[in-house]
């Protein structure tokens, strides 16, 4: 049963945790009924463990927390759940291999003469994938076929089919579209307006507005201001969660294009890389845009070797032209990749900073051929002070780091090896403004010493602030190519109107 507007639903005192350093020192918050509190921070500020102490992923070192007027201190997320309280995680908790439908109801299947009722299960699942826009998906098809967007919409649906009193979204739109965004938000006020409580992180300061009720600035593991309603000035906010003045000025300035270091020609990947052509030239960062499923990331891990091409070549700086079959091969090219889902695809969590930026090839090593393990640490340091990494050593694990620390350290690792070519798939997604502007400035840097850059997004203002060029990509293709100085409109325009089939396509698809 939801709380009155206004009412305090989830009250939170003196929450302090510590992973080997203190993350939250002595932190109060109170959530009152039919509102949405935003908490924003910068990158390892506590906002995310914050957010898993309330529903119920970690524990905390010190203080308590009151459900209504009760006692809540949930040892799982699971007991958090039964009391009402549900978190959709900015890191999914899903299971690739099992089915849409089995991942959306996976602790409560519907069963029949003690066996799962697929039947029910079905029915069940299509009315929760149609409530976030996936009403296009079989459930039965496995979770490891979608992309990361729509794996996220899979964890909010589950989310959204579960009654609750409190709903805590970690970076929820980190992933979306924007029209997966709107969708969103349009549940979240749904919720709101029916008496649910609900805790917001992000980073995003455009969501402000159009979703908060109050904001909640934390900084160092302490809150250090509030605001009520979301129309802030960033700002301001920049100021808070940083604690300086947030930087003025435009766009880093371009370097001179100089020759060719990576060559794409008439690279081919079933429906989603088509016939795609393209070149990067030393001193360039090439922006890759498009809708959500038009090929982007497809086209960044076929040219990495990661997903096998049927055709096309690839060619980097004077190299032979060919297939790159796997990605040590486009390593030792000389083509480094930044991945769209870092922590599953660039980084082993339970491993320490120190083994996760020395990952590639080439690693320190003494005549003997031995691990040269005093070079490693000088080298692993390196990059630590390098990057600006924020770890208590190069001995900590990268799963307890933040997640623009993490994404220091992928991109560290690349930096250090000397790549000629960076593909950065969506290389500042759930980062705050202060680490954002860190990879920029560190990717126009590489590109200025003679590096490209090919990089995809789904934010046209991520692009326009680094790129120097966009292509438009459309259901798997080339479709538009801009100088800098382009605007939305024409973008947006060139990807919505190649996306959409022609005649023929359309007389195909219905023969």
């Amino acid at each position: 049963m939801s709380a009155p507007a206004g009412a305090v639903v989830l009250r939170a005192e003196g929450i302090s945790k510590a992973w080997s350093t203190p993350v939250l020192d002595r932190v109060s918050l109170d959530l009152r009924g039919g509102e949405v509190h935003v908490l924003m921070g910068s990158n390892g500020a506590g906002k995310s463990t914050l957010a898993a102490i309330l529903g119920g992923l970690v524990p905390a070192d010190a203080g308590q927390m009151t459900l209504g007027p009760i006692p809540h201190a949930p040892r799982s997320r699971a007991a958090a759940e039964a009391a009402g309280v549900v978190m959709v995680l900015q890191e999914m908790n899903l299971f690739p291999g099992m089915s849409l439908a089995e991942n959306l109801f996976l602790d409560r299947l519907p069963s029949r003469f003690g066996l799962v009722d697929r039947a029910t299960l079905h029915r069940r699942a299509v009315v929760s994938l149609e409530r976030v826009g996936l009403s296009d998906l079989d459930p039965r098809m496995p979770l490891a076929r979608l992309g990361v967007g729509k794996r996220q919409l899979v964890e909010i649906a589950r989310a959204l089919d579960r009654r609750c009193r409190v709903l805590i979204l970690d970076e929820p739109t980190a992933a979306l579209s924007a029209r997966e965004s709107d969708l969103l938000f349009d549940h979240v006020r749904r919720l709101v307006s029916e008496g649910v409580s609900v805790v917001y992180v992000t980073h995003r300061l455009d969501e402000l507005p159009r979703i908060a009720s109050r904001v909640s600035v934390l900084r160092d593991g302490r809150f250090v201001a509030e605001h009520l309603g979301g129309n802030v000035a960033p700002g301001r906010l920049i100021e808070e969660m940083s604690g300086r003045a947030s930087p003025q000025g435009s766009a880093a300035a371009s370097a001179p294009a100089g020759d060719v270091v990576l060559a794409v020609a008439g690279l081919e990947r079933g429906a989603r890389v088509r016939k795609v052509s393209l070149v990067v030239r030393s001193g360039e960062v090439l922006g890759l845009a498009g809708l959500v499923g038009a090929g982007r990331t497809e086209l960044l891990r076929t040219i990495f070797g990661a997903d096998p091409a049927a055709a096309g070549t690839v060619r980097v700086g004077d190299g032979r032209a060919g297939l790159l079959r796997s990605p040590r091969q486009a390593v030792a090219a000389g083509i480094g990749m930044l991945p769209e889902d870092r922590r599953h695809d660039g980084l082993l969590l339970g491993q320490s900073m120190r083994v996760n930026a020395l990952l590639l090839p080439g690693q320190p090593r003494a005549r003997s051929g031995w691990i040269d393990r005093p070079a490693e640490r000088r080298a692993a340091e390196a990059i630590r002070t390098g990057m600006e990494v924020d770890c208590t050593s190069i001995e900590q694990p990268v799963g307890q780091l933040s997640g623009g620390n993490q994404q220091k350290v992928v991109l560290g690792r690349w930096l250090a090896a000397g790549c000629r070519v960076l593909l950065c798939d969506e290389p500042t997604r759930g980062v705050d403004a202060a680490v954002k502007g860190t990879i920029h400035r560190l990717l126009r840097e590489f590109v200025n010493r003679g590096g490209g850059v090919l990089r995809a997004s789904g934010e046209l203002a991520e692009l326009r602030a680094i790129c120097d060029r966009v292509l438009v990509m459309a259901a798997g293709r080339i479709v538009a190519e801009f100088p800098r100085g382009w605007s939305d409109e024409a973008v947006t325009a060139a990807a919505f109107e190649s996306a959409m089939p022609t005649s023929a396509e359309k007389a195909g698809h219905s023969s």
